[in-house]
Parts: C-alpha cells; sequence; structure tokens
C-alpha cells in the first residue's frame, strides 16, 4: 500500500531524543521546548511560539489569547476540520460559517463581511491543502470592524501570500493576522507525532496563551488559579523531533513542491479530474495532492478511493462540512443552512498520497491506478 503519508525522519531527530533521554528532561521543562518555539516563529516571522499538545489545542489557546469569551462569534469556513468549532465552543462562543472558493477550497473572503455582527470577535482563515486563504479583504474588514483575525496555518508551514495591503510583498501564513494556529501531526510538513504551537507578535496574547496552557497558574504564586486553563503542555521529546524537523523545512518545502510539478503533469490529461487551482498571490506548498472529480463523470470520491485502496494506493476524503456535521447539529447549530461548493467538495474531492518519502515513481504508479479506477 502506497500510504498517505510518511514523514522523513533521518536528520537530528535520533541524536535530539537521545540528549533528552540522556539527560533525564522528558517533560515541558526541558529545553528543546523553548528551542522548538523560538525556531519555528523564527521560520514563521512570529516573534512568539508557545507550544502546546495538538492543532486543536492550539486553536483553543490562540482564542483565549485574544481574548474570546461566552457570547462571541468567531467566523469560520464550512470546509474544515471540525477542531475549528471545538475550539470555539469549549469557550463559550458561537461559530459562524462561510462559504468556499471552490477553485481552492479555501475560505471565500468576500463573504466574510455578510456574516459580521456587533458579537463578531474573531474571523479565522483556514489556509486549506498548503494554500493560502485571499488575506488582504479581511485585513480591510478587520480595519473597519475591529475584530481579531486568527490563521488556521496546520496545512500551510512555510506557505506565502502576496499582500498589496502590507506594502506590496510576501508574508508567511502565519504572520498575517493577530494570532496563529497550527498543527504538527504526523501528516504536517513539520511533526512532532502530535502537537500544536500558538504563534503571535503581541506579548500580551501569547502570555495568554501560556498561561492557557499550563492551567493558568499564576506566575507569583504557584497552585493558585483565577482563571481556568488546561494541561496542553508540549513534552520536551515532541520538541526535540520539531526542532530537528524545522532544520530542514526548506528541503521538505522543495519536495512538496517537486512532486506537485510531478502529479500536475501526470493529471493534465485525465479526464474528469482537477488538481488544485493556485491564485496569483499564494505561494502553496502542497501539503497534500488534493483533486475534485467532476460529476459528469458518474462516480463520487468514496468510489473511486474505494477502487485505488483495492489498487493498493492510500487516500484521505475532503471534510464534511461542519453544517453537515450531527455532533453540531445536536447542539442546534447551523439549521437549515447550505453550502453548496463545501457539500460538492465533501463528495466528490480527496486526497492522493502526499508524503515527503514519495518518489517520482510512486507518483507514476499512483496516477496509474487512478486512471483505472476511473475507467
Amino acid at each position: 500500500m502506497i500510504p498517505v503519508s510518511e514523514p522523513l525522519l533521518n536528520g537530528n531527530e535520533k541524536r535530539y531524543l537521545a540528549e533528552c533521554i540522556d539527560s533525564g528532561w522528558i517533560s515541558s521543562e526541558g529545553p528543546f521546548v523553548a528551542k522548538f518555539e523560538a525556531a519555528f516563529a523564527a521560520r514563521t516571522g512570529r516573534a512568539s511560539g508557545v507550544a502546546v499538545c495538538n492543532g486543536t489545542a492550539a486553536l483553543e489557546a490562540a482564542l483565549y489569547g485574544l481574548g474570546v469569551e461566552e457570547g462571541d462569534e468567531v467566523i469560520i469556513p464550512a470546509f474544515t476540520i471540525i477542531s475549528c468549532a471545538i475550539a470555539v465552543l469549549r469557550l463559550g462562543a458561537r461559530p459562524v460559517l462561510v462559504e468556499i472558493d471552490p477553485e481552492n477550497w479555501c475560505m471565500d473572503a468576500g463573504l466574510v463581511e455578510a456574516r459580521i455582527t456587533p458579537r463578531t470577535k474573531v474571523v479565522m482563515p483556514v489556509h486549506i491543502f498548503g494554500h493560502a486563504v485571499d488575506m488582504d479583504p479581511l485585513l480591510r474588514l478587520r480595519e473597519r470592524y475591529g475584530f481579531k483575525i486568527l490563521e488556521d496555518a496546520a496545512e500551510a508551514h512555510g506557505a506565502e501570500y502576496f499582500s498589496q495591503h502590507l506594502g506590496g510583498c510576501w508574508v508567511k501564513c502565519g504572520a498575517i493576522g493577530d494570532a496563529t494556529a497550527t498543527s504538527f501531526y504526523a501528516n504536517k510538513i513539520v511533526t512532532t507525532g502530535e502537537g500544536g504551537m500558538v504563534l503571535a507578535d503581541d506579548p500580551a496574547v501569547a502570555a495568554r496563551a501560556r498561561a492557557y496552557r499550563n492551567l493558568c497558574f499564576r506566575p507569583e504564586r504557584r497552585f493558585y488559579h483565577t482563571e481556568i486553563g488546561y494541561n496542553f503542555r508540549m513534552t520536551n521529546l515532541q520538541a526535540a523531533v520539531g526542532l530537528a524537523q524545522v532544520e530542514r523545512l526548506d528541503e521538505f518545502l522543495a519536495i512538496k513542491r517537486r512532486i506537485a510539478v510531478v502529479y500536475e503533469a501526470a493529471l493534465r490529461n485525465v479526464a474528469g479530474v482537477r488538481f488544485m487551482s493556485v491564485r496569483p498571490w499564494a505561494r502553496s506548498v502542497y501539503w497534500v495532492y488534493a483533486v475534485e472529480l467532476d460529476p459528469a463523470l458518474g462516480l463520487d470520491a468514496a468510489t473511486v478511493m474505494e477502487r485505488l485502496k483495492i489498487r493498493g494506493v492510500a487516500t484521505r476524503p475532503f471534510f464534511l462540512g461542519l453544517h453537515e456535521q450531527p455532533a453540531l447539529h445536536e447542539r442546534g447549530l447551523f439549521a437549515g443552512e447550505c453550502y453548496p461548493h463545501t457539500e460538492k467538495a465533501y463528495r466528490y474531492g480527496f486526497y492522493l498520497p502526499s508524503g515527503t518519502t514519495l518518489t517520482a515513481e510512486l507518483v507514476a504508479q499512483v496516477v496509474a491506478a487512478l486512471r483505472e479506477a476511473l475507467a
């Protein structure tokens, strides 16, 4: 079976892990946590990083850092992982959905203003599959309405956006809004197995997120709490792996982009299949190699994915729209809401093997299997 994703772990990972074991520092108190925070924040263009145990925790800690409270509203795309909604709900706020751009499956920034109310505290653009959200319209809306922007850059390590609003320059995804949440799950470009990070320039936002990940201990008085936080800490072992991964980020990005070129060339003449469109203002990192079927083929994603599995190719489905999630319906959310582009993406979209260990030969096997699956 050709796996969907397999990380490259042949850099300094073993050496740094041995340092943790030899020193006895395996908890969150170890030195690699601060080193990893500083290294990843620097690569993203942020002043501070706050490492946490996973990407969902990063979203929640970042929202807390930005001051989200009960009764606030947070605008998120309909097409994203449920973690985005969960983080909002755990703070007592309400998620509000926006439809996607059908070409790249990112939040349609042009639809956000219609969803803003006096209770809107945060807008959360999610850079999907390695492609940037169009951020300039959101930056202009922020000036008009005063909300905060929390970027979800879990799928966009190293991706860039060309911002006219910020002076006509390329900016790293994750360095544009008021704060950023990211993930280091095993299939991410930089991985720690499980893990996440909050990124911010405002020291007050970083301090609130740092307190939240550590049970909201008071700095001047341990085991004394005036607010409720959680144990969202990252271990020294995870951070050691993360630091070794950050050291090779440029190499990983080159691999991802090289494989994307091979995929695009191979898929160009496969009727009824389209690759993700990349906008002129985006430099995608192709976190995954996402395709969408033309409904005219008479095949849905589930059917083709099953056929690929039989042929030894692992795949993953697109996100089910948040407005179609039963667990959210049970909480009285999104009743009667409809997002056709999101629904089409789920029914006809999936992604192909995308790991940094993938070779051109394996890509050829995947595309051959896809041609057979469509026949």
